[in-house]
């Protein structure tokens, strides 16, 4: 087990957010939450990250508990987030970008990277408030991988990008994925999270609603239904 997120509570100053969380990703593992907007998705991978502590419950990545420590101890243990808002510095090239997050002895290289991300190679030297969405969203991956994580959070990897687009970045989640990559990916759209992942958790007002594979999500029609707006 990569992580082992148990009985978590995490507050926004007074707002409870997350009541007795619990979630796990298993090595080279896909798992994908999903739920409606404001259910929780996001502060859950704030609170591994350490950017929004729990304030109670544990968090156990290879076995140790990080629950408390500051972000970029987290990050040099080796969890990596790429943020729904990308995180791009808007007045860094895309050079500069990648440049910050370099770590030596990273399983990924700038070279390969780069091979994996062609596109990425022309605009270089471009600044980030002048790419687009899908550019600034394969920066935003190739700079967390640059890092070296064991594991990778993503925050709504799709979200405002063209069709053709979303296939790229889907695409590079999919070889992630054969490359036995563990990785916890948070989707507004259920279709595409159910086509990656080995196993979901659906959550609603803070709290996990289900558990399953994408199979028994799909053939639960009044999970989907109440939690997801899908079917009826």
């Amino acid at each position: 087990m990569i992580l082992d997120v148990r009985d978590i509570d995490t507050y926004y100053g007074l707002g409870h957010i997350l009541h007795g969380l619990s979630l796990t990703v298993g090595e080279g593992e896909v798992v994908a939450l999903l739920g409606r907007n404001g259910a929780g998705k996001t502060t859950t991978l704030r609170s591994i990250t350490g950017l929004t502590p729990p304030r109670r419950g544990r968090i156990a990545y290879k076995g140790r508990d990080i629950a408390g420590l500051p972000p970029h101890r987290i990050s040099r243990l080796g969890i990596a987030l790429v943020p729904e808002t990308r995180g791009i510095f808007s007045y860094l090239s895309a050079r500069e970008n990648l440049a910050i997050a370099r770590r030596p002895g990273s399983r990924w290289p700038e070279e390969a990277l780069l091979a994996r991300f062609p596109k990425l190679r022309e605009l270089l030297d471009r600044k980030g408030r002048l790419l687009s969405g899908g550019e600034q969203q394969m920066l935003a991956i190739a700079r967390a991988l640059l890092t070296g994580p064991d594991l990778l959070l993503l925050d709504e990897p799709s979200q405002g990008l063209a069709p053709l687009v979303v296939e790229a970045v889907m695409g590079t989640v999919r070889d992630l994925k054969a490359e036995r990559v563990s990785m916890l990916l948070v989707e507004q759209n259920a279709e595409l999270a159910l086509g990656l992942a080995d196993r979901v958790y659906v959550i609603d007002h803070g709290t996990i609603v289900f558990e399953g594979t994408p199979a028994a999500l799909r053939a639960n029609t009044q999970i989907t239904a109440t939690y997801l707006g899908v079917g009826g």
